[in-house]
């Protein structure tokens, strides 16, 4: 399979199957985090359970209300924060040499539907 790296305006994910030790690379524009696999495989888990519970959300709430919901494994914690159709996501890596991120509402969309080619978890 070799090095796979997605990116766009705000957002960038890779994989590479060849790494040793951190195989996945999550980030934006001004930054980027090297994960171990199961750090990002865990990272699309999450982030694609965070984004089904907004799309569910988003029949209970109405249009002007925010919401805050977060997920975490023992490797990360993710949280998505916003309206259901605008939200941005934070990251912290939990364990090792740590490490926090943090993607704008614009790059949700794009990035979520990278995860979804990506098809590591």
């Amino acid at each position: 399979m070799g090095r796979i790296l997605k990116s766009g305006h705000g957002w960038c994910i890779g994989w590479d199957t060849d790494a040793e030790v951190f195989k996945g690379l999550v980030g934006t524009d001004d930054w980027a985090l090297e994960l171990t696999e199961t750090e990002l495989n865990d990272f699309c888990r999450l982030f694609n359970q965070l984004s089904e519970t907004m799309v569910q959300m988003s029949r209970e709430l109405m249009d002007e209300e925010a919401i805050a919901c977060e997920a975490e494994s023992d490797h990360i914690w993710l949280e998505v924060e916003g309206y259901p159709h605008a939200y941005s996501l934070h990251l912290i890596l939990l364990t090792g040499r740590g490490g926090e991120g943090r993607w704008s509402a614009s790059a949700i969309p794009d990035l979520l539907q990278a995860i979804q080619s990506l098809k590591v978890y």
